[in-house]
């Protein structure tokens, strides 16, 4: 559930934010991670713990009692006995309707701003692709050319049923991140080809071996197509240590692989200095 979800369903009860305000070493979450609680529940989380617990007794505290809000500065290993060791500060503050009008809008503009993923594909691999990226921070858009086998995904994936699901490639936003998985090896290969003709994908990636890359690599070289290209191209997707074919393993090794793709830290250009980052 969304921080502004829960506020607008606890309000009535009374609401305490915690935030991370700032960090130092070694922390469970970085500045900005916030969570919220009521008398009867959470949403969120500022990194689990003796961190979190002691924080949700002082911000149970403050709604009982009705005492003010505080800033607390904390050393995780001292006073906590968590082994990262690093400090934070942390801000408890009663919830107000204005911040929570903040925090919704904050949200909505996160959610547009999120990485489109495109999976092409509804069988039994795409499916739990999708279900696995669900819960991501991610504008998951699941696309197939069959009827009924869309069925039962999280309301978090769009799922959009497309005579020729080649179509959707063209209209995917800019940097967008492209899974290939149908159930034809044809329409696979035509899919990849379109992802790759942009040249703005942030990832292409498509299920098989290497039998099957070494056959698409060969039809889009005779094709006209530049081998310099097919280095965009991630085939197999999830990596080759594992062996295990089951859906549900390679669903989560490829989207361990779409958050590093998508959600990893960027080098910095030689000659420049990498910004400071705050210690996760």
């Amino acid at each position: 559930m969304s921080l502004a979800a829960f506020l607008d369903m606890h309000r009535q009860e009374g609401i305490v934010l915690v935030r991370i305000e700032g960090t130092a070493g070694s922390t469970p979450r970085e500045a900005g991670a916030c969570m919220a609680v009521s008398p009867t529940a959470i949403a969120g989380t500022i990194g689990g713990g003796q961190l979190e617990f002691h924080c949700i007794d002082l911000a149970r505290h403050m709604l009982n009692e009705g005492a003010p809000d505080q800033i607390l500065d904390i050393p995780l290993g001292p006073q906590m006995g968590q082994c990262c060791g690093g400090r934070v500060r942390v801000s408890l503050r009663h919830c107000s309707a204005s911040e929570a009008a903040v925090i919704a809008a904050r949200e909505k503009a996160e959610a547009s701003a999120r990485p489109a993923i495109l999976v092409f594909g509804a069988g039994h691999t795409g499916r739990a692709l999708a279900k696995a990226l669900a819960a991501l921070p991610f504008a998951v858009t699941l696309i197939d050319d069959r009827d009924d086998v869309m069925n039962g995904l999280p309301p978090a994936v769009t799922c959009i049923r497309m005579a020729d699901p080649v179509d959707a490639v063209a209209h995917a936003p800019a940097k967008a991140a492209f899974v290939v998985l149908s159930h034809s090896h044809a329409l696979d290969y035509r899919l990849a080809e379109a992802a790759l003709a942009r040249g703005d994908a942030a990832y292409v990636g498509m299920i098989g071996s290497a039998t099957k890359r070494a056959r698409f690599e060969a039809g889009f070289l005779r094709s006209g197509g530049r081998r310099q290209t097919l280095a965009r191209l991630t085939c197999p997707i999830g990596g080759s240590d594992v062996d295990d074919k089951r859906p549900e393993v390679i669903a989560a090794l490829t989207a361990a692989e779409l958050v590093r793709c998508l959600l990893g830290r960027r080098k910095p250009a030689k000659g420049r200095q990498a910004r400071h980052e705050p210690a996760a």
